[in-house]
């Protein structure tokens, strides 16, 4: 039988860490001359600050491949394959993972790797910047199916961060269709962009269309608003506020990661 969530992160209500990965060989902001070496290292600095910061869970992605593909260039799970390799006897809590725009990849690399679970829009046609993206729920599914994935956790994004989606339906909708045809272990709601919050309203309609589904603020959450946000949602994937001045493009701060814990734990026990 699937691990529950309280089983993988020990709790009901898990703060799941996002280590941001820096540009990665192929990627646009990848320096000319650039070494895997020094994107491990980042990436060590700031997997070590989210887990003493004391995170329950921690998603690898490649934050910074903007702007992201829809089919990823093999370059990029090999390469999070390699550094998650490399740093993977120093992960002391349940890790996941994301391949940004690419849901198939995502699958992939986390048979892989054994992620405990993954987050990603796995479902619904969208358009953006670069155009429109189609995700394929039924194939993604069978491929894990195929990959033996039973145990593997799945945390669908309902609606895609600054995408719009093309099928008219109000997110209410959405999540009964996608819980009926899919069962997903969790929904994921999000706000425009990484460090921007979700509409509380829009986390009771998600409780509401799919009672018992667990619910999580994808975006946007911070030490000042993440007690109000809890008494709406099941838990959060937390980035940017982790990030020293609360800046997307900086390393984490621990001492922002541990305030931010002692406010959930204060809130778990009341």
């Amino acid at each position: 039988m699937k691990p529950t969530i309280k089983e993988v992160f020990g709790t009901d209500q898990p703060m799941i860490a996002l280590l941001h990965l820096r540009a990665l060989p192929g990627d646009p902001d990848y320096p000319r001359g650039g070494k895997m070496e020094d994107v491990i290292a980042e990436a060590r600095k700031d997997l070590h600050a989210l887990q003493n910061g004391g995170v329950d869970g921690i998603l690898i992605s490649n934050e910074f491949s903007l702007p992201y593909l829809d089919h990823c260039e093999m370059v990029t799970p090999a390469a999070m394959a390699y550094i998650i390799g490399v740093l993977k006897d120093e992960i002391t809590v349940p890790f996941g993972v994301h391949v940004i725009s690419d849901a198939d990849a995502t699958i992939e690399l986390a048979a892989a790797v054994e992620a405990k679970f993954v987050r990603s829009v796995f479902s619904g046609a969208y358009v953006s910047e670069i155009g429109i993206r189609n995700r394929n729920v039924a194939e993604t599914i069978r491929r894990k199916k195929a990959l033996e994935l039973d145990d593997l956790l799945m945390f669908y994004m309902i609606n895609a961060e600054s995408d719009g989606d093309l099928s008219g339906r109000d997110i209410a909708t959405i999540a009964k269709a996608l819980n009926f045809k899919a069962h997903p272990d969790a929904m994921c709601v999000s706000g425009i962009q990484a460090g921007h919050g979700v509409d509380s309203h829009l986390l009771e309609i998600m409780r509401e269309a799919v009672p018992g589904m667990p619910v999580y603020a994808n975006t946007g959450c911070k030490a000042a608003n993440i007690a109000e946000k809890l008494t709406y949602c099941d838990g959060a994937f937390v980035g940017t506020t982790f990030k020293v001045d609360g800046k997307f493009e900086n390393g984490v701060d621990e001492a922002r990661v541990k305030e931010f814990m002692d406010i959930v734990k204060s809130v778990r026990t009341r």
